[in-house]
């Protein structure tokens, strides 16, 4: 059969962008590299809790157009990720608010905030560098190095002084006692599931799992008209010019025989002696109470080609090499690309939905 779209990936881009093909009236084969649909949003059931089997994924949107769409797919529950720093045993709230404020000083006025954080930016109040300079900036000495020193340099693998300043930016920080993480009015978990949105945006297309399309690449091509390439662009080129860098993660879940392991959904362990960035407790996502309950600690590891790609390294060396595989994608005379790993970028999940709808609009004729 031929197909009128090849859509390489079955992540929330190429879901999406999958469905609005059928919607008008498009024939689709997605070819997905693993055993299942989903990408990163796939979810594993195990005794009635769903596992985020590839770290936590909480929706949140200011774009009504976008809640909309994907209210039409599940309902949403009214979960709001509020998650906490463990710091050798002491427990801050995050994202950085009066209550972490008071947690770290004892201050009890957003005035009296301001004035520990001042007095502790020193030659960081102009324009920072790197990331320790943003965010001795944001929220002074004491706060960087108990809760994000360590935790960052776990995550990236790098020092703090060698990292991009903008990476802490979509840090929130606020001297009111909030500590929603996201302050978008729309948040949630889909009722039904990711799985089960998914699987409503792949309905009606031709599904084929465990293919590798960088493996065959001409086999599938030929099956189709067009192709939306949502996987890494580096692999695309068969890493012509070099390998784009990733960090990528290992996830560790245990069962455990407590209604309540921790409290909250997600954890941070912000000290350098523990090994993992974090700590997921499922059942929280969906206010569960079950006498069991299901952790994952997240292991962040360097990226080598073959392992999964998690998060963009994108500083200036990384974003020349994207530069010179973007020009060649421009090229393609039947192939589009979108979504995080062929855009090299961090995308939250709004902003994906967002981009598959505005490349539809525009190829979808």
């Amino acid at each position: 059969m031929h197909y009128d779209w090849l859509v390489v990936g079955s992540g929330l881009f190429g879901a999406v962008f999958a469905h609005e093909a059928k919607k008008r009236g498009k024939t689709v084969l997605v070819a997905e590299r693993r055993a299942h649909t989903g990408g990163n949003l796939y979810c594993e059931e195990r005794e009635g809790i769903r596992i985020h089997a590839y770290g936590a994924h909480i929706f949140h949107t200011s774009d009504e157009n976008v809640w909309n769409y994907m209210r039409a797919l599940s309902a949403f529950n009214h979960f709001l990720n509020s998650p906490v720093a463990n710091y050798k045993g002491e427990l801050f709230s995050l994202p950085f608010n009066m209550h972490t404020f008071y947690q770290m000083w004892g201050v009890v006025t957003p005035a009296q905030a301001h004035e520990r954080i001042e007095a502790q930016r020193g030659e960081s109040q102009f324009e920072p560098g790197n990331l320790e300079e943003q965010a001795i900036a944001l929220v002074g000495r004491d706060v960087y190095e108990k809760l994000v020193k360590a935790y960052t340099e776990k995550q990236w693998g790098r020092p703090c002084d060698k990292l991009p300043a903008f990476i802490l930016k979509r840090l929130p920080v606020r001297y009111t006692f909030d500590n929603r993480y996201f302050s978008d009015p729309y948040q949630g978990i889909p009722e039904e599931g990711y799985n089960a949105v998914i699987k409503k945006l792949l309905n009606g297309c031709t599904l084929m799992l465990n293919t590798d399309f960088n493996l065959q690449r001409d086999a599938l091509m030929n099956l189709a008209r067009r192709v939306l390439y949502t996987g890494q662009i580096d692999a695309y080129y068969d890493f012509r010019f070099g390998a784009l860098a990733y960090r990528s993660l290992r996830f560790e879940t245990e069962r455990l025989e407590t209604q309540n392991h921790q409290g909250v959904a997600v954890m941070n362990y912000t000290d350098a002696q523990t090994p993992f960035t974090r700590m997921i407790e499922h059942k929280h996502f969906e206010f569960g109470e079950q006498p069991y309950t299901y952790i994952t600690r997240e292991y962040p590891l360097e990226w080598n080609v073959g392992a999964e790609a998690y998060y963009p390294v994108n500083d200036e060396e990384n974003q020349a090499l994207y530069a010179r595989y973007e020009a060649l994608s421009k090229k393609e005379p039947h192939t589009v690309f979108g979504g995080r790993l062929a855009q090299y970028r961090y995308l939250d999940m709004d902003k994906t939905v967002a981009a598959a709808l505005e490349l539809a609009e525009k190829e979808l004729v």
